[in-house]
């Protein structure tokens, strides 16, 4: 490992997001890549993304981009809400 390699703390929106229901999984990974899956199907969705303030912009891997929104702790990602695995709403679904 060089000095270039040296583990940071990851951003704190690092992790699982979920929707209400469970069948979209976004995984926001350390490394800035993401991993989305959707139903039985994993990595549906794969690509990067970049965090500035609680904005994110996403391009996967066949150059399609999109954005997305952290507001109160909920991850507003095109016209999907997600959240933090864990903490998706008992008995209510995603708002839009």
């Amino acid at each position: 490992m060089t000095s270039n390699d040296t583990p940071r703390d990851p951003h704190p929106y690092v992790g699982m997001w979920v929707t209400a229901d469970g069948f979209i999984r976004q995984e926001l990974l350390p490394n800035g890549r993401y991993d989305e899956a959707r139903g039985n199907r994993q990595s549906a969705y794969t690509g990067s993304y970049t965090v500035t303030g609680n904005h994110l912009d996403y391009v996967d891997d066949t150059g399609f981009t999109a954005t997305g929104d952290i507001r109160d702790g909920v991850l507003y990602h095109e016209h999907l809400v997600l959240y933090r695995e864990g903490d998706e709403p008992a008995g209510r679904e995603s708002r839009r």
